[in-house]
């Protein structure tokens, strides 16, 4: 394979740097002629367009009975998957499921503004609502967990969920068995751009949704920006990304590995270590090849790519720069391999998740640390959460006010209304005003 890069941040260009921080996301806008282009066949063609797409990019002799999965793919699932597999999903079920419901909020309060003066918020769940379980390289029951256990513990009234079919025309048995484990039933076998489309507008089978929330490839991610102001798409999630941070402190053979991890996603993944110590760049350069070479060769291949366009290692000047360079990038996944770990997250301001010292790897927020593992991606961790409850939960202000507060707001009210030409504004609070004097007269 070709060597590691390291890359000296300061002496690169400004689109050098720019082609860094941006990295897949500039793949994605080339794809959005082809999702305009699927989505509108599948809003006109509804679920025979879903079918020819099905056959097209997935399963080329699927059949228009095998898009929604039935009872029996449930039994058939659970005698498919090992009892080590069925206990690890049901482990990370527990785990998930504990740190979402400490994520609930009260689900109606208030709190006295003023005296006669109550303002506070009614929460409240959409309620109908698509995940989207990607499958294109590998399956993912993982991600079925992370998606459904926050919307149910939400309390979504029906939740909706699309995964790509095999080439076979099979939804993945651990998928479903996943789905089973969380109390969900109603799943299409329907991936990427056509997916998004079967949501946003429906077809004869496919409901549509008021929001959808999922990772995906570069076509998912591609169509959400094309439905956006059609269908809530959710917190932006593409190809996966990490930061590995370390300082001269770090053990470069775990580094490595950890640096692996998501790069062997697919080719479209980032995954960049970013250090101020050459020395520790060196020997994580050394160390590379011999973990890479144990990888199975469709993994290897992921990992070459992924070092060759979107990976390697950042080499800073100091501490602070590389903390700086995290801070720009703002990672999806963040694992801090330093001395003082718990001194340098007060400074990390912008990332998906961050996961601290070398007995937290990121493997373990994938699956069953009980954090949510669907996290915002393409630097959009600067304005973005990881999924959690509050993904699948909307909130309705709520006030009264008494007399004692209403005379308090009064006069301030209809001073402002009068100030912005908002003439019937005003007349709502001095007529009421008028209307009850003379009632009270009478």
């Amino acid at each position: 394979m070709s060597p590691i890069q390291i890359l000296v941040w300061s002496e690169l260009s400004p689109s050098a740097r720019q082609r860094i921080l941006r990295r897949t996301e500039t793949d994605i806008d080339s794809l959005l002629p082809l999702a305009h282009e699927i989505i509108a066949e599948v809003r006109a063609g509804g679920d025979e367009a879903i079918l020819e797409l099905n056959r097209r990019f997935d399963a080329p002799k699927m059949s228009l009975q095998e898009l929604q999965a039935e009872p029996a793919d449930f039994q058939q699932a659970r005698s498919e998957i090992s009892a080590d597999l069925l206990a690890a999903l049901e482990l990370a079920q527990e785990n998930i499921r504990r740190f979402h419901e400490k994520q609930l909020p009260e689900p109606l309060w208030f709190c006295e503004i003023q005296p006669g003066i109550l303002a506070g918020e009614k929460i409240t769940a959409i309620d109908r609502v698509g995940l989207y379980v990607p499958r294109g390289k590998g399956s993912f029951p993982s991600v079925m967990l992370m998606l459904a256990i926050p919307a149910l513990v939400a309390g979504v009234e029906r939740i909706v969920v699309t995964t790509p079919p095999s080439p076979a025309g099979k939804i993945d048995a651990a998928t479903l068995v996943a789905a089973e484990i969380c109390g969900l039933t109603e799943i299409y076998a329907v991936g990427g751009i056509q997916a998004m489309a079967a949501l946003a507008y429906g077809t004869e089978t496919i409901p549509r949704v008021a929001k959808v929330v999922g990772p995906g490839s570069g076509y998912v991610a591609a169509a959400k920006r094309a439905l956006h102001g059609i269908l809530d798409v959710g917190a932006p999630a593409g190809p996966s990304e990490a930061i590995i941070l370390c300082d001269e402190r770090a053990d470069p053979f775990l580094a490595a590995l950890d640096l692996l991890v998501e790069a062997e996603h697919g080719p479209d993944s980032a995954a960049f270590l970013v250090t101020h110590d050459r020395s520790l760049a060196e020997a994580v350069v050394a160390e590379l090849p011999a973990q890479i070479e144990k990888l199975p060769h469709w993994r290897r291949d992921y990992v070459e790519s992924v070092f060759a366009t979107f990976g390697g290692i950042l080499l800073t000047d100091d501490l602070d720069g590389s903390i700086e360079l995290v801070n720009e990038f703002a990672p999806e996944h963040l694992l801090v391999l330093t001395e003082e770990p718990f001194s340098v997250l007060q400074r990390l301001k912008h990332a998906g998740e961050i996961l601290i010292g070398p007995r937290t790897p990121i493997p373990f927020a994938n699956y069953c640390l009980g954090l949510n593992a669907i996290l915002p991606t393409g630097g959009f961790a600067r304005s973005y959460s990881s999924v959690s409850v509050w993904d699948f939960l909307k909130r309705s202000g709520v006030g009264y006010v008494n007399e004692a507060g209403f005379a308090h707001l009064a006069a301030a009210t209809t001073v402002l209304a009068d100030y912005e030409g908002f003439p019937a504004h005003a007349e709502a609070i001095r007529a009421r005003i008028q209307h009850w004097k003379q009632h009270d007269r009478g």
